[in-house]
This record gives structure tokens, sequence and C-alpha cells, in this order.
């Protein structure tokens, strides 16, 4: 039966985690899922700045960590740490190999990168402004399985990617194991809903679903990522490592079945429109569920495209209060802040953290003994942005009193947005190549 483990959620995931997983479970594949839609934005400005980097910033630490494992054990990685420079990342992989003396053959996959490709004229999805309306950064299509697919039959130990959906890493090993059609939509609808529980690692064993009091998770500072065991048709048992903390059950996989998903019956990924209305969970064992019922339908007739684009400079300034009278305090630095910025600085925030920074209002009714003030607003240029936490950093002499810990910054901000792209100017791109490096058997470690 083959079986995928989930290595990482994200670009800073934990990296432990993955090589107990690879070590105490025969894994056929282990997922790294590295990357989200700002993430490869800021890749592709690494990049930019020097054509030798641009892949995921854990890659070595990851690669080193997991490459004696895999050599022991020989099951396969399929990962996105390429991000805006796959075959730079590819290459870090050989040079990680060489030195460790461990023999690795990598398959790129590139593509994705469609900038050149995108008509300034298309529509953003997320209101009504056309791409043109952006400094555009970064253009890159969600390619799916299909594009995996090569690189797999290269039978590479390590697949390294750049932009693909999320489920179709998973799925791609899916296809290729068992021959699945890609016409297929009922089987691999029920593929992509096992790889979108596992696309989150930790969420689905109890990380992101543990709540005091009310859904109580043990050893949540050991949790153990999971791993599908997965039949010809797409059915599967969702567990996680042996003896590690978290837990999977039924409530954890239906928290990550629903995650991010604004239409069950319709979910759209590159490969098909799943359906996940009718999926049946059951509980075969202790962490151990068992998952069927996907379904699926043709997949769209376009590639989603996540835009980076120039955003201007966030401005932030930060300062502390403490006593009993902290609550007022806090809110006369408000005032003063408000009075010197608000005239030459749109839309600025000023939060009361601790008090009504996240829900935006104040629903106890103790006082707090401490508060943090802090203030930000997206500014067009750097020197407005440096003018947020300079007035902040005033208040330490001009009022009111006792203000400590004071701290300002202004930072280069990405924003996102996305739109479609025809699948003909993405498909004619997708390339696929392989590196490999040999052991020398005689040489002195």
């Amino acid at each position: 039966m083959l079986k995928i483990g989930s290595g990482a959620g994200f670009s800073g995931d934990r990296l432990e985690p993955a090589v107990e997983l690879a070590q105490k479970v025969n894994l056929n594949y282990l997922v790294l899922e590295c990357l989200a839609e700002r993430t490869i934005a800021i890749a592709q400005k690494e990049k930019r700045k020097n054509k030798n980097k641009g892949y995921d910033p854990l890659l070595v630490d990851r690669i080193s960590a997991l490459l004696p494992v895999l050599d022991k054990k020989r099951f396969r990685i399929v990962t996105n740490m390429g991000a805006a420079n796959p075959m730079a990342g590819a290459k870090k992989i050989i040079e990680i190999a060489n030195e460790m003396n461990i023999s690795c053959k990598v398959a790129v996959v590139s593509g994705d990168d469609v900038i050149q490709e995108l008509d300034s004229e298309n529509e953003v999805l997320e209101n009504t402004n056309k791409v043109r309306d952006y400094q555009v950064i970064s253009a890159n299509a969600y390619l799916g399985a299909k594009a995996l697919l090569p690189a797999l039959q290269t039978k590479a130990d390590i697949i390294i990617t750049g932009r693909v959906a999320d489920p179709s890493l998973f799925l791609a090993p899916m296809i290729d194991y068992y021959g699945w059609s890609l016409n297929d939509y009922e089987t691999l609808g029920q593929g992509t809903v096992i790889g979108h529980l596992l696309e989150c690692a930790g969420q689905i064993t109890g990380g992101y679903f543990a709540d005091i009091g009310e859904k109580e998770v043990d050893k949540l500072a050991d949790i153990g990522f999971p791993y599908a065991s997965i039949e010809s048709d797409g059915t599967a048992i969702i567990s996680k490592t042996p003896d590690s903390g978290g837990v999977v059950n039924l409530r954890t996989v239906k928290e990550q079945l629903l995650y991010e998903v604004h239409d069950p019956t319709q979910y759209l990924t590159p490969d098909v429109t799943a359906d996940f209305s009718n999926v049946k969970l059951t509980q075969l064992a202790e962490n151990e569920v068992r998952v069927e019922g996907g379904k699926g339908t043709e997949k769209p007739s376009a590639y989603k495209v996540s835009i980076g684009y120039d955003a201007g400079y966030l401005g932030e300034g930060e300062i502390s209060y403490a006593g009993s009278t902290a609550v007022q305090r806090a809110k006369m630095a408000e005032c003063i802040l408000n009075k010197r910025l608000c005239q030459k600085i749109q839309d600025l925030r000023i939060d009361l953290i601790g008090l009504s920074s996240v829900h935006r209002t104040n629903l106890g009714n103790d006082q707090p003994y401490e508060v943090r003030l802090r203030a930000a607003a997206l500014c067009k240029d750097i020197k407005e942005a440096h003018s947020i936490g300079n007035e902040v950093e005033a208040l330490y002499t001009n009022g009111p009193y006792g203000g400590g810990g004071a701290r300002k910054r202004a930072t280069e901000c990405l924003g996102v947005v996305s739109t479609f792209i025809e699948r003909n100017l993405v498909d004619k791109k997708i390339q696929v190549e392989v590196i490999t490096h040999e052991r020398k058997e005689n040489q002195t470690i």
C-alpha cells in the first residue's frame, strides 16, 4: 500500500517531526509543502538580488537532516522548496549530497513563472482592478500533478518544484504509483481530498486544533506529523508518527477537511474540481481515521496565478505602559499620535495590544495592569513610514509618563492578488531537468 508522509506544512515549519516520520514509518514518499503566496514573492526578490538564491531559506537545513535517512531507507521526497529558483535549489541539494558523500538524483520541475506571459488587462480576482494597476514583482501559476509526472518517472530521489498547488504535490505520487488516468476525475477527487488533509502537516495531528478546556491535545511540544496509507482507489487511512505527541481523530480530520474551503462541492485545483460533500470518515483505532467518498468533475479551464506586487512600506511603532492607569495613558498616547500623524498619513491604525488589538473591541470589565500600544500604516515611501516610529519614540519624553520599551521599524511590504491564465500558455513552459551525484566509495569523510 502506498504511504505518503507530510514533512512540512509551511516554510518555517519544524524540522524534527519530518525526520522522525521518515525514520519510523516505511514511507514511499515524503512531501515537504513549504510555499505560500507571499513566500514566493519574497523569493522572487531574493533571486533578483542573487541569481543563485530564491529557493526556500530552510532548504539546506531540511535536506541536510533528511538525506542520511533517505540514503538508508530510499523513500522519495517531493517538495516545492525550489520557490522562485528550483534549479538553484536542486544544485544546492546536490552540493549537500556531495559533502555527505550520498548518492542523490534530483529532478527539477520549472515553468510556473509566468510573469512574461501575464496579460496586463487580466482581471484580478480579489477586486475590480486589473493586473496593470499593480507594480508586479512576481507571477506564478499553480501547476498541477500533470507537471510532476515526468519528474516522478525519472525515478529521482528528490523532485523539487516552484509553485504547485498544495494537494497536487501529494496527488502526483498517487497517480504515478497506481497509474490513475488524468481523466478519472472521481478518483482524482478522492486523491485530492487526501492531499488536502496532509498538506498542513501538524494541523491535522492536533496543532491548529488544540484549545484549552475545549479540545485538549497531549504532548503538543512533541507533536508528530501525519502520513496516509492509500489504497488503489484513493481510500486512505490517516495516521501519525508512532509514539509522538498530538492526535488524529474525527475532529482533527474534519477541521482540516474544511480548512480554506469555500464551497466543499467545488474545490478547484489544477487537476480536478473536487467534491468534499460526501466524504466519509471512520475512526478505526487510536490515531487512525479512514477517509473515503471524495469525488470530482472536470478540472478548471485555466490555471490560477498568484501575483506578488510592491505594496509600499509598512511603518510601525510600539511602546508599553504599565501600572494602575496603564490603559488611560495608552489612550492618551493614542490621541497624541492621531493628532500628530493623521493629517499626513492615511489609514493609520493604532492598537492597544492586550485590550483591543485583535477583535477591535474590549469585551472584558477588568482593566489590564499593562498594555502595549502599536501604531502602524502602509505608506507610499520609506520616509513617511519612518515618521510613525519616530512619533511613537518621541512619547518617551513628550508624555504621557512611564512609557517604555519603544520599538520602531519601516519595512518594504509585498502584496498578493490572483488572476487566471490560459492553460496552453503555461503547459508549453513546463520543463523537467535531472542532475545527480554518485557516491565515491573510497572517499574518507
